[in-house]
């Protein structure tokens, strides 16, 4: 059968649609659980160091911000 006669299965335009908002809610979910992840290992440290200190807040507070746009 030549290339241009080959069946190719469309989808209705509500199927295609639909398809996409499945994959996007996964990949915001993925998103939100690596963006948690990050979020744990920040709070878990522990530092006397002030420079150090500031640098973990700055890093949460974008995460936090982060975790917020995509809800």
């Amino acid at each position: 059968m030549a290339a241009s006669q080959q069946h190719v299965p469309s989808f209705s335009g509500s199927a295609q649609d639909m398809r996409q908002q499945q994959m996007n809610k996964a990949d915001r979910a993925r998103q939100l659980q690596a963006l948690n992840l990050q979020k744990e290992n920040i709070l878990s440290q522990r530092t006397s160091n002030a420079g150090r200190r500031a640098a973990l807040e700055a890093a949460l507070a974008h995460i936090e911000a982060q975790i917020q746009a995509l809800n």
